[in-house]
Parts: C-alpha cells; sequence; structure tokens
C-alpha cells in the first residue's frame, strides 16, 4: 500500500477518535477500522461531486453501521462537502450537522438517515432498485450510477437483512455493492456468542456474488469493487477488518465499540498509526489527495450535464419532471375526474376498491408513481389495469411484488423515495403495519412522500378473526410525528385522501381502508366544496337548530353515525355530524374552524377501534363507542353488534349526554 493512500485513512481515524473524544460520545471502533474501505472506494471509485451533492447521476453512498457516522462525516469534510472542521468539532451537539447517526437533510451527502441496524441496507435496495427503473426508462445516457453499502455485523443480524437481501437478489440488482465491516465484534462481545451463521453463504443463497478480502489492504478491497462493477449480480464484499484499528491496547475488543478511547490511547494510536499531527489537524499534502478523490466525480457530472443538455426538449422535461416528484396536470386531472364520479355515481364500495379505481386513474396518468404489495396485491387493491410488474428481465414497470416482506417494503419505498424519479407507494393489512413500523417511523422522520395502503381496517374485516382486527394501530399511528393517517369513509373521500397523500411532499401517509362495502355520504351530485380530506375534519350534517350533540367518526362508522343522527331527529335530538378522516391535518386548521366543526354540545366520538388518541377531541364527560380490547372470530355485522358499536348505543348515548346537559344548565 503506498504511504499517502495509508495517511489519507489515517486521517479519517484521527479526525473520528478525536472527534468522538472531543464529544465524550460516540464510537471510534468502527471508523478506525473501516477507514481502508472507505479510502479505497473513495479513491479509486465512488463517482459525486460535493459542489451538487444531490446530482441524480451520483453514486449513492449509504452507510448502514450508522453508529459509526464520524467515518462518512470525516470523508465528507475532506472531500469537500459543506462540513467543516468546526462541524467535526461539533460532533454529537445540540444544532450539530453532525449528528450522532447520520440524519438526511441535515448534512449534505448524507444519503438516508441510518441507525436502527440493517435498515440502511434495506433502504438502499430501494434506491438501486429506483436507478434500474429510471435507467429502463431514460437510458444509460442520463442514468448510469451504483450503490455502495457499508454494513456492519449488527445490520446483517437484523431480520430485515434477510428481507432486503433476497429481494435484491430475486431482482438481480447488479449495481448494489455491500461492504460488509466483519470485525466479528459487537457490543456484548464477540460475534460468537450469538450467532454462528455463514453470512457468505447466506447471501450467495440469496444469489448474491460474495467476495472476501482483508479490509485493510486497500489494493484488495479496490480490486474487489472492481470485481463487483462487471458482475450482474449484487455483490457483498466480506471486509475483514480490525476494530479500532490503530489503537494498540483497545483494538479488537468490544470496549472500542461505543466510548470514546480516551487521552492516553488516543495518543498511543498516534504512535502507532506514525499520524504526528494534533487533533483535527490534516497536513495539506493529504487534504490535496482527499480533494484530488473528487476529480472523478466532477468530470462525470460535467459530462452528464453535457448528455442532459442534448437531449430533446420533451426528454429533458420528462427526466427533469420525474426527478423533481411533482404531481403533473394530468394526474390531478384524473384525480379530480375520479371524485367527480364519485359524486355522480354514489358508489356503494368498500374504500380498498374505490382506492383501487382512484389508482386506475391516476396511475394511467403518471407512470413515475409507483406502486405494490406485501403478497396482498388482490385483497389491498394496489394493483391497476395500468400496471406491470417490476421483474430481473424488465425495469420498465410500475408495479413491484414485494412478496411477504412488509418491513422491507417500506424501507425500499423509502429508498425510492430517496433515490428521486418515482413516488413510491405499497400496501398490506393494517394489522401488519407492526411489520413494517420501523420503516414508517424513518419515512416521518425523514419527511419522505411515501404512501402506505393499509387495508382491513377494522373487526370490519370479520372472519379472520383478532389476529387480524387491527383496534391499537390507529392510535398507534396516530401517535407517530409528521404521519397522515387518513381513514376515508366512501369514495369521494378516498379519491380526496389520495389527492392528500399525493400532495403531502414532506409528510408520509397512511391511507386506512376497509374491507366491507360503505354506502357513499350524503353529498349533492355534481358539487364540490374543495377537499374536505384536505381539513381533516368537517360537518357532514349540521342540524336546522342548535345543536343538541355532536357525534365524530372516521371511516366505516361514519355511516352508522349518520344512521344515528337520523334517529336522534325522530326522537327530538338535534345532532350534527363530523367526518374526521385525518386528526394530522384537522389540528393544523385554525383554532376557528376547529371550534366551529367540532361545537359546544356534549360530543360522541364512534370509531371500531380503542378510545387513545381521541381524548385531544373529546372533553371531560364526552362519550367514546369502540373497542377496549382485541376482536373475534365471525361475521362483520355480528361483531359490530357483539362490541356495542351500533346505531343504538350511539343514540343512546345521545340521548343520556342530551340529559346530563340539560340537567347541568338548569
Amino acid at each position: 500500500m503506498r504511504d499517502e493512500h495509508r495517511q489519507m485513512a489515517n486521517a479519517l481515524r484521527a479526525l473520528s477518535m478525536d472527534a468522538v473524544e472531543a464529544a465524550n460520545s460516540g464510537h471510534p471502533g468502527m471508523p478506525m477500522g473501516m477507514a481502508d474501505v472507505m479510502t479505497a472506494l473513495l479513491r479509486d471509485h465512488l463517482v459525486f461531486d460535493p459542489a451538487d451533492p444531490a446530482w441524480p447521476d451520483r453514486d449513492r453512498l449509504v452507510l448502514s453501521a450508522g453508529h459509526g457516522s464520524m467515518l462518512l462525516y470525516s470523508a465528507l469534510h475532506l472531500t469537500g462537502y459543506d462540513v467543516s472542521i468546526d462541524d467535526l468539532r461539533g460532533f454529537r451537539q445540540l444544532g450539530s450537522k453532525t449528528a450522532g447517526h447520520p440524519e438526511y437533510g441535515h448534512c449534505a451527502g448524507v444519503e438516508t438517515t441510518t441507525g436502527p441496524l440493517g435498515a440502511g441496507l434495506a433502504t438502499a435496495v430501494g434506491m438501486a432498485l429506483a436507478e434500474r427503473m429510471l435507467a429502463a426508462r431514460f437510458d444509460a445516457s442520463l442514468v448510469d450510477h451504483r450503490t455502495y453499502v457499508i454494513a456492519g455485523d449488527g445490520c446483517l443480524m437484523e431480520g430485515i437483512s434477510q428481507e432486503a437481501i433476497d429481494l435484491a437478489g430475486h431482482l438481480r440488482l447488479g449495481r448494489l455493492t455491500v461492504l460488509w465491516d466483519d470485525n466479528t465484534i459487537t457490543i456484548d462481545g464477540a460475534t460468537s456468542l450469538s450467532t454462528s451463521i455463514d453470512q457468505a453463504a447466506r447471501f450467495a443463497a440469496s444469489g448474491w456474488q460474495t467476495i472476501a478480502v482483508d479490509g485493510h489492504d486497500q489494493d484488495a478491497v479496490s480490486a474487489a469493487i472492481g470485481a463487483a462493477k462487471t458482475d450482474p449480480r449484487p455483490t457483498l464484499i466480506a471486509c475483514r477488518t480490525v476494530i479500532g484499528f490503530g489503537a494498540p491496547n483497545k483494538q479488537g475488543t468490544s470496549g472500542v465499540h461505543g466510548s470514546p478511547l480516551g487521552a492516553a490511547e488516543i495518543d498511543a494510536a498516534r504512535q502507532s498509526l506514525g499520524w504526528e499531527y494534533a487533533a483535527f489537524d490534516i497536513p495539506d499534502p493529504v487534504r490535496e489527495h482527499w480533494m484530488a478523490a473528487a476529480d472523478r466525480g466532477r468530470s462525470a457530472h460535467a459530462g452528464w450535464q453535457g448528455r442532459l443538455a442534448a437531449q430533446d426538449i420533451t426528454r429533458r422535461a420528462a427526466f427533469t419532471s420525474a426527478i423533481s416528484g411533482e404531481v403533473t396536470p394530468e394526474a390531478h386531472a384524473a384525480l379530480a375526474a375520479i371524485e367527480g364520479e364519485f359524486r355522480d355515481t354514489r358508489p356503494d364500495l368498500a374504500t380498498r376498491q374505490s382506492s383501487q379505481q382512484v389508482l386506475n386513474a391516476v396511475c394511467a396518468a403518471q407512470t413515475t408513481i409507483v406502486g405494490g404489495s406485501a403478497d396482498l396485491s388482490g385483497s389491498n387493491g394496489t394493483k391497476g389495469a395500468s400496471h406491470r410488474a417490476v421483474s430481473a428481465d424488465d425495469f420498465s414497470g410500475n408495479y413491484i411484488n414485494y412478496g411477504i416482506r412488509e418491513h422491507v417494503m417500506g424501507a425500499v419505498m423509502n429508498g425510492i423515495a430517496l433515490h428521486g424519479g418515482f413516488i413510491p407507494y405499497g400496501g398490506t393489512f393494517l394489522v401488519f403495519a407492526d411489520y413494517c413500523r420501523p420503516s414508517i417511523r424513518l419515512s416521518a422522520l425523514m419527511g419522505l412522500r411515501v404512501a402506505y395502503v393499509m387495508t382491513h381496517d377494522s373487526i370490519g374485516l370479520g372472519e379472520d378473526g383478532p389476529t387480524h382486527q387491527p383496534v391499537e394501530h390507529l392510535a398507534s399511528l396516530r401517535a407517530m410525528p409528521n404521519l397522515n393517517v387518513l381513514r376515508p369513509a366512501d369514495a369521494v373521500e378516498t379519491a380526496q385522501a389520495w389527492e392528500c397523500a399525493l400532495s403531502s411532499t414532506a409528510t408520509p401517509s397512511v391511507l386506512v381502508l376497509s374491507r366491507q362495502n360503505l354506502p357513499s355520504l350524503p353529498r349533492s351530485p355534481g358539487t364540490s366544496s374543495g377537499n374536505d380530506v384536505a381539513r381533516g375534519a368537517y360537518v357532514l350534517v349540521e342540524p336546522d337548530t342548535d345543536r343538541d350533540v355532536t357525534i365524530l367518526a372516521t371511516g366505516s362508522e361514519v355511516g352508522l353515525a349518520l344512521a344515528a343522527a337520523a334517529d336522534l331527529a325522530g326522537k327530538g335530538v338535534s345532532a350534527a355530524v363530523v367526518s374526521m378522516p385525518c386528526f394530522e391535518l384537522f389540528a393544523q386548521q385554525t383554532v376557528d374552524y376547529r371550534d366551529a366543526v367540532l361545537g359546544t354540545a356534549p360530543r360522541i366520538a364512534v370509531e371500531a377501534a380503542v378510545r387513545q388518541g381521541w381524548d385531544a377531541y373529546l372533553r371531560p364527560g364526552d362519550d367514546f363507542i369502540g373497542m377496549t380490547g382485541f376482536g373475534a372470530s365471525g361475521p362483520a355485522e355480528e361483531l359490530y353488534a357483539h362490541f356495542g358499536i351500533t346505531t343504538d348505543a350511539v343514540v343512546s348515548a345521545a340521548i343520556n349526554a342530551t340529559a346530563t346537559s340539560a340537567d347541568s344548565t338548569t
């Protein structure tokens, strides 16, 4: 290994151990162990341009082992990204762009938020898939890049890794390369404490090329990356490393994983590595070698800009539109048309069925909207007439068969959204939101436009029983920041919910849809007051006289609330009905609007789910009709009666509330 290359890697080690020491917090072991691998990758292969970190045809580098963030931050600093030496000194401090784990949108050059182990690897599968799909539409003149992942033992132990490598191997994502930090150490000690798996055999069985190298031999690492570029399969490069390489008394032990080295060990490491410079001091010759690593990318970027400019105006506009993620005028027109059709025809449809009709219309109008399902396409209604499946032999399709892999479906959709060029959605049953919740959380944390289509939304799914009947899931999802949970009550609300989901460019959405048919809500055919769902809640029925009671409901229970209001009117009780398809959007409305919708009369909420979360809109003394435990197996209509979610129950609660209110005012 040439001395300048060794010193390039030592610069990464020094900055990493110095920043962790300054913060008195962090993980020096992985950056020190993988410094040679990072150096070989950036020096010889990675195509990037620090002057334009979002250039569409750059290579993607994902640090799946996000605890080793100083490895990435150090490399970004040394290659000229907007990461200063003061940013490195401020590692892990409040307000610093060099957060404890890499955060998308906070630091230039960070492609995705990582930290939950394995999630970065799975997200990178989405990026690699998006690259192939975009290349199938615009060819290699505009789309010709690769995706690299630095992963650790923890990433490969997490279950999502199996879902990810299986899907990537099946689709033959040959432009995906995983550089595994094979150091045989985790927090508790040696990996042998908890695993005996042959990782190379696991990857090979999933359709990957596997290569093993000495992770401290930069030339061997570089040659392995070169071999990965020539193989049609995705590649795992097992880089055997020493965690904390260069720290003579702590390297190779779990003690160097997640704690600062300490001043004495840092001094010893400097001596061991032959690094004679003070903390955060990088000599000019080493800086020059690192800055030169970006030259390849700058040249490639300039060539790409020339090719883009040479495209005819229609093709160039199509590419720019796809990368921007805009919802086209044609798609908006398709949404408006299908909503108008629903208003006129007033269909009685399950909202999963009306959602499928919406998707039929909008996906035909805009092919950059890419769908999928976790092996429930027919049940979810996620596959439309214009959809063609993506396969290893044809990436020009717009529908992804994720298989029974909810967790990786969410992560892949995150990767697709981060890559750019497509707007992803994917479906499963609402009860299985638990399987993909970590990916949903990352969607929300990163502010990505990803649509989760969650069907079979309540006890209304019937005979499959409590294992498939979600009762706590609405509350659980509503608790997550920056996530819109949309539970439409009929076909029109479903079309409006999709408009909200597609328009929410910095917020993911969960569309919660029914299995059973729901009647159309009362509206005048052909008229529209705008997107009611976008307001989160709205008055569906307002009595002619002052309200005696306000009934709040979502989804399938809105029809039940309407029936109760009609019954109450016959008993001389004036009931307003409020449809509340999205708590989060309602919370964003003005106080005056929210007060006008909710009114001052006693309130009754009805939803076939647990009460948690409803007390944001229910006051002491207001009533809730819903679930207090798990469901049961049986026909839907019998279950609603069994659990007391009925028109009669709402009517009785309303009469009691009205009587109590009258007593309190006399």
